[in-house]
């Protein structure tokens, strides 16, 4: 049995979170580009869990940006898909299912332009969400009237110059605009690259006037690890325990935010907002974005090189030795969060950073820590060195973790051999890759150097880093300390000893 309205009713299964009929009378409020995980699992699971309490009462109409693929599993499953959410709160295992029916239908730019374009002359629809990848947020020259046009940013432009029409350019026409590209100020990028095609367009001075007084570009930031569709086994398996098939089934962790910048007006439209403590709306989301870059992708970067070396595969794998699990949580709350360079409040910091210690516990993920290691160095300085930075001038010491962990960092990026385009280093007979762009900078500075001076030339490379950080006291000696010991020593031991 395939998961469908039609079908719906015969669902039988206590483990699963079905939708009420009545929710496939609700008119369309959201206008989405993309089809992705990260929008299935995330805004549209925010949406659907409103629309059960009664406090949005809307659906969303997905715009298909792409070639790739087709539209075929949502029109025979009508919008339903299986949400699974797995994972670890407050210490205690996560397992729910819910079948999600925020989507109303799925339309191809490609074959139903002028559909999608009808949607503008809904009153209803007042909101439009994206995620089309950093790259989709570019500005590409060309002509809004094409059927379609090829960049999302000129898609959505048209789209609006249509609402802009149908609405006589009144105010009520205006739309609330949240991108979830993975760049900083999403919606201030965006809204910069709309009207410098509406002027590339040639569009009117009254359109130009409405776009920028009746439209909200809103910046915001999503996290939330949704893989997507499990391996074979493992979806067969649910789809035996729950009784039906699904060709649109995601994973996701029990963790969620979408943190949205705006005021009571953005508040007043994005009405789904109370249904989860995962949406929030507030004036500045800075706070939020320093806490995610700093105790997550800042953990994530100083622990990735220590643990591949230290032989574990999975972040999961690590967690679960009791020296490591007690080097992250270390790093993190002791060294990192009270070296934020943000205001952020000290409760806030601890309270996120257990949350992303039960994240990393995970069992139902499989987070490889090669693939953390890409992009290495770039990675090191945008995350990690303004840390260093601020520990160092509020406490006058070397924070101990963090010179450890830079210390695996230049041990990891020692290459050994180019295969094609990618340096390879190497590590207890094991070859493995270095996925840098200053990966040939450092196979050429590990033959120059030894240890002890590697550490010294890397660490006063203001190329590199943007400043000296060979000036800082006592960073250069303990983090030579620390490489000597990772060439010889147990990682448990090495651990030990920044007690």
């Amino acid at each position: 049995m395939i998961l469908n309205k039609t079908n719906l009713s015969a669902i039988a299964s206590q483990a699963v979170q079905k939708a009420e009929a009545k929710v496939f009378d609700l008119p369309e409020k959201v206008l989405q580009f993309g089809t992705g995980v990260l929008l299935r699992g995330l805004p549209d699971y925010f949406i659907d869990k409103a629309n059960r309490q009664g406090i949005f009462n809307g659906r969303v109409v997905v715009v298909k940006s792409t070639d790739t693929g087709g539209t075929g599993a949502f029109e025979e499953q009508e919008g339903l898909y299986t949400l699974c959410i797995r994972g670890i709160d407050k210490g205690q295992k996560v397992e729910e299912n819910h079948i999600c029916s925020a989507i109303s239908r799925v339309l191809s730019a490609k074959q139903q332009w002028e559909e999608i374009l009808k949607c503008a002359h809904n009153p209803q629809l007042q909101i439009i969400i994206s995620n089309t990848t950093e790259v989709g947020i570019t500005l590409v020259e060309e002509d809004i009237r094409q059927d379609p046009p090829a960049s999302f940013p000129a898609k959505l432009l048209a789209f609006l110059y249509e609402r802009y029409k149908a609405c006589n350019g009144g105010v009520h026409g205006g739309m609330v605009i949240v991108p979830t590209e993975l760049i900083v100020g999403n919606g201030d990028r965006l809204a910069e690259i709309v009207l410098t095609l509406a002027r590339y367009n040639k569009l009117e001075d009254g359109f130009v006037h409405w776009l920028k007084a009746n439209n909200t570009f809103c910046n915001s930031l999503v996290d939330r690890i949704v893989p997507g569709k499990p391996a074979a086994e493992a979806k067969q398996k649910i789809e035996s325990d729950l009784g039906y098939t699904d060709e649109l089934l995601i994973m996701c962790e029990v963790y969620r935010l979408w943190a949205i910048e705006g005021h009571d007006k953005v508040k007043n439209i994005l009405s789904f907002a109370p249904a989860d403590s995962g949406v929030i709306i507030a004036p500045d989301i800075e706070m939020y974005r320093e806490l995610k870059l700093r105790l997550l992708n800042g953990t994530h970067t100083l622990s990735c090189g220590f643990a591949f070396l230290s032989g574990f595969n999975t972040v999961k794998d690590a967690m679960e030795d009791e020296a490591f699990g007690q080097f992250v949580h270390d790093l993190m709350l002791s060294e990192i969060a009270p070296a934020i360079p943000a205001k952020v409040n000290a409760e806030e910091a601890e309270r996120f950073g257990l949350q992303v210690l039960d994240r990393f516990r995970n069992p139902f993920i499989k987070h490889q820590w090669i693939s953390i290691t890409m992009q290495y160095t770039s990675k090191v300085k945008m995350r990690v060195v303004p840390v260093l930075l601020k520990y160092f001038a509020d406490h006058n010491k070397v924070p101990q973790h963090i010179a450890l962990g830079f210390a695996a960092y230049l041990l990891f990026m020692k290459a050994v051999q180019r295969e094609g385009r990618v340096y390879q280093g190497q590590w207890k007979g094991e070859f493995y890759p270095i996925n840098d762009d200053k990966a040939d900078h450092f196979f050429h500075q590990w033959k120059k150097y030894d240890a002890d001076e590697l550490v010294q030339q890397v660490s006063g490379d203001a190329g590199l880093w943007g400043t000296d950080l060979s000036a800082l006291p006592g960073f250069v000696p303990a983090v030579q300390t620390h490489l000597k010991a990772l060439m010889k020593e147990a990682p448990a031991d090495l651990i030990a000893r920044l007690k």
